[in-house]
């Protein structure tokens, strides 16, 4: 996709122009964040932008030079490298500009549960936990454990996370689907492989203004925690449950020792529930194109094997095999396959643009 001059010149006096809104010190309130927003977005268009028009002006310069006898070796360098150079930023430029999800700058939901495996699936689970949390902690972000269902071994049933940071739904809204393992299991005594398998979801999370919840539309009851939790375990009546009724979706929370925390807590889990199922109904249309993308959405997709015999880790939606499985949960190996999900992503919008 090349952008012309002339859209190149809109968008530079675009960015220009909200510099100075925001440098003029006259706006207040909402339109000072309206602003703020627009300049962030743009801000890495424009200076894509910028990159671009600079390399087009040199190679219009460099052009000319090639009439003067002394300067035509040093231009036609120039030029070489402006060829190399060139079209990567015009691409750069191309992704900057393809369409954003509004959720891609929002914190996340991770959603975690043992499926098929007994045990060893749920000890799979924290597994995956803890590299998100490796992972997180890579990049600077804020994990805090929302809801956790344990088993004896020490594994989850279930755990529910809050993901804060920077771009925190633009780089983990791919692991949605189900993640397989292949290893021998702690409780296996003969030496055989199993295969077991955990679900993740990652959902976006709204702000109160995006997801307002009536009383009258939402059943509380409030009971006594069981399970692993510590000592105030069915001494009090401190688990909650929330049923939203318009839409039939249950959030628990026992976690915490007060009734008020655990309140709080699944009402940001259901916000964020219900934001998700809006989510995917709004863009229900667009199910046939975003089956083409590497982010259909399809959390009963299969999408990931770890295979503990072969130290590997394969991604199946774009075919790539890393043998750094120790690595990868570890968390820091895992940037690979987040940013080789991201760019595939980005090749696939860009082509469907050219069509």
């Amino acid at each position: 996709m090349t952008i012309s001059d002339a859209r190149l010149a809109q968008i530079g006096a675009r960015f220009a122009q909200l510099e100075a809104r925001l440098a003029s010190g006259t706006l207040e309130g909402g339109e000072f964040v309206a602003a703020s927003r627009d300049y962030a977005e743009l801000e890495p268009v424009a200076r894509a932008a910028a990159a671009v028009s600079a390399m087009r002006v040199e190679q219009a310069d460099l052009s000319a030079m090639q009439d003067d006898p002394e300067m035509r070796a040093l231009a036609e360098e120039e030029l070489a490298r402006l060829r190399e150079d060139l079209p990567e930023a015009e691409r750069a430029l191309s992704i900057a500009m393809l369409p954003r999800d509004v959720a891609d700058s929002r914190p996340a939901m991770l959603e975690i549960r043992a499926g098929t495996g007994g045990d060893e699936a749920a000890l799979f689970a924290a597994d995956l936990y803890r590299m998100y949390e490796r992972f997180a902690g890579e990049l600077g972000w804020r994990v805090e454990m929302i809801s956790v269902n344990a088993n004896e071994l020490g594994g989850f049933k279930e755990v529910v996370a809050n993901i804060a940071g920077q771009g925190v739904f633009a780089k983990l809204k791919f692991e949605s689907g189900v993640h397989r393992v292949q290893r021998v299991p702690v409780t296996e005594s003969g030496g055989r492989i199993h295969t077991s398998a955990a679900t993740v979801a990652v959902l976006p999370e709204p702000d109160e203004v995006d997801v307002q919840l009536d009383d009258k539309d939402i059943k509380i009851d409030i009971y006594r925690a069981s399970g692993a939790g510590g000592q105030h375990v069915n001494t009090t009546d401190s688990a909650v449950r929330l049923t939203h009724l318009p839409t039939g979706i249950v959030v628990i929370c026992q976690d915490e020792r007060s009734q008020h925390k655990n309140k709080a807590k699944a009402m940001q889990v259901l916000r964020t529930r219900i934001y998700d199922q809006r989510r995917a109904e709004a863009q229900g249309a667009e199910a046939e194109a975003r089956k083409a993308m590497v982010g259909s959405g399809d959390r009963s997709e299969r999408i990931r094997t770890y295979n503990f015999p072969q130290g590997r880790v394969t991604d199946h939606r774009i075919n790539l095999t890393l043998h750094r499985l120790p690595e990868v949960l570890e968390g820091p190996g895992l940037t690979e396959l987040v940013d080789a999900l991201i760019a595939e992503d980005q090749a696939k919008r860009l082509a469907a643009i050219g069509e």
